[in-house]
């Protein structure tokens, strides 16, 4: 099993970046998926989850109204469009399956499938 992220950069303050995380090996379907973000010095933290279905996406409010998260259960690949970008938002980003039931979306150790990281860098 392996997942995939991609579409980092640098990026202007006020721009834009679509990050993308295709899951190779088996489908994702039926599972939670999430792009959790870890800043230079920091923990890593949740950003945003979608549910199987991909009607409904969970954010943290630090990112609430600037991104979106969205999937594509055809491609096996769940996507996060990021606008307005700050330059707290520069961290690397991953993408994480989550295979355990209940609990928070933001505790990643209820994700048993994580992607290598993709980095966003916002300059201001």
């Amino acid at each position: 099993v392996q997942l995939q992220a991609s579409g980092g950069g640098l990026v202007q303050a006020g721009g834009s970046l679509r990050l993308s995380c295709a899951a190779s090996g088996r489908t994702f379907s039926d599972y939670t998926m999430s792009w959790f973000r870890q800043a230079p010095g920091k923990e890593r933290t949740f950003v945003a989850a979608i549910d199987w279905i991909g009607d409904h996406g969970y954010y943290t409010d630090a990112v609430k109204d600037r991104f979106t998260i969205s999937r594509d259960n055809a491609k096996n690949t769940v996507y996060l469009q990021m606008n307005s970008l700050q330059p707290e938002d520069t961290a690397v980003y991953y993408c994480a399956v989550k295979t355990f039931g209940g609990g928070s979306y933001y505790t990643a150790s209820l994700y048993g499938y994580w992607g290598q990281g993709t980095l966003v860098t916002v300059s201001s």
